[in-house]
């Protein structure tokens, strides 16, 4: 994933001391300024420059690509085009790229077998020098096992189109539809994963049948389709709560009566809501087991994507009521930060 910047020294400060990344590479260009981060098995690019420009006044700092791993980049842009997608021209430095959703595109990277995707290409990749030994006192962060899912917010109307798109363009396959109201508002969601496991989309729009909502907001505040979250898959939710608030993350809180229920809700908690009321992490269940999560602020200027936490305790999906902890829990930062 690349992130595109405003300010990439202080979004990466952020990244590497509040969620323990640690840069390894960094490339120059007369276009921008990269640097490669990387926790657990994430990897996250931060750009700015000349490059950003356009993205950046439309939308502000947020995810400005999506790469996917191939066997062969050139067949895989050629099935993209057949489905109808706009690809990159033949020839492009960093390789054959498909638009996707808003103003975010998708590289394609050459996949070796046993290997994780190497670096964009058409950049002068240097590996970063090694922070000295003890130049960090703090313990590390907790690892960060896996990127979990990428929500999308679409306008409305697009949601099926998007999600067909996926499915013809890239042979994801659909999981899951979903339509949540909560009070006067609504919003309708189809989740899609790649053949591989590696990437899970979760496409969300508003129904605007129904009063304005979140998603509506952070069309508003993005310019349109835009990443509004992602979600790191992580082993003890529970600690690595605490543990990256220490570091200086900001989660957002839970009302304390939302716990009073949960134990009855979903049985098998037992002593464990009391450590869940005490991080504000939210619970949900499917057949297959429970789902713990938790959502942290936005630590960019418009407040569009922020990043969530995630433990599976064998839940494979995304039932109602896990969207709609999504939906009530960014509704709540909008009314905190307005």
């Amino acid at each position: 994933m690349e992130l595109y910047a405003s300010d990439r020294e202080q979004t990466t400060d952020h990244f590497v001391t509040a969620w323990g990344f640690r840069e390894t590479a960094h490339a120059a260009t007369d276009t921008g300024e990269s640097v490669v981060l990387r926790q657990g098995n994430v990897q996250l690019v931060v750009t700015s420059g000349p490059v950003t420009r356009d993205f950046l006044a439309a939308h502000g700092d947020g995810i400005a690509d999506i790469a996917f791993a191939c066997a062969d980049p050139a067949a895989a842009a050629e099935s993209a085009r057949a489905a109808g997608a706009r690809v990159s021209p033949p020839g492009d430095p960093g390789g054959p790229a498909v638009h996707g959703f808003g103003d975010v595109r998708h590289t394609l990277l050459q996949r070796d077998a046993g290997r994780p995707p190497g670096l964009p290409r058409g950049r002068d990749w240097t590996p970063a020098v090694p922070a000295p030994e003890g130049a960090d006192s703090r313990d590390p962060a907790p690892e960060l096992r896996r990127l979990d899912h990428i929500a999308v917010c679409l306008e409305a109307g697009s949601l099926h189109d998007v999600a067909r798109f996926y499915q013809e363009a890239f042979g994801h396959q659909q999981l899951s539809t979903e339509y949540v109201e909560v009070g006067g508002q609504a919003m309708d969601s189809i989740a899609t994963r790649s053949m591989s496991g590696g990437i899970t989309f979760t496409f969300l729009e508003p129904d605007t049948a129904k009063q304005p909502g979140q998603i509506n907001e952070f069309l508003a505040r993005n310019g349109g389709a835009g990443v509004q979250h992602l979600a790191f898959l992580l082993d003890e939710i529970v600690p690595s709560v605490l543990e990256f608030e220490a570091r200086g993350v900001e989660f957002l809180r839970t009302p304390d009566t939302y716990y009073d229920a949960l134990a009855e809700r979903i049985p098998g908690l037992g002593q464990e809501v009391a450590d869940l009321r005490k991080t504000s992490v939210l619970a949900d269940r499917d057949e297959w087991g429970h789902l713990l999560q938790l959502f942290a602020r936005s630590p960019f200027e418009q407040r569009t994507l922020f990043f969530e936490l995630i433990q599976r305790q064998g839940a494979r999906g995304f039932g109602s009521a896990n969207i709609r902890a999504l939906y009530e829990a960014v509704r709540r930062s909008q009314q905190h930060s307005s």
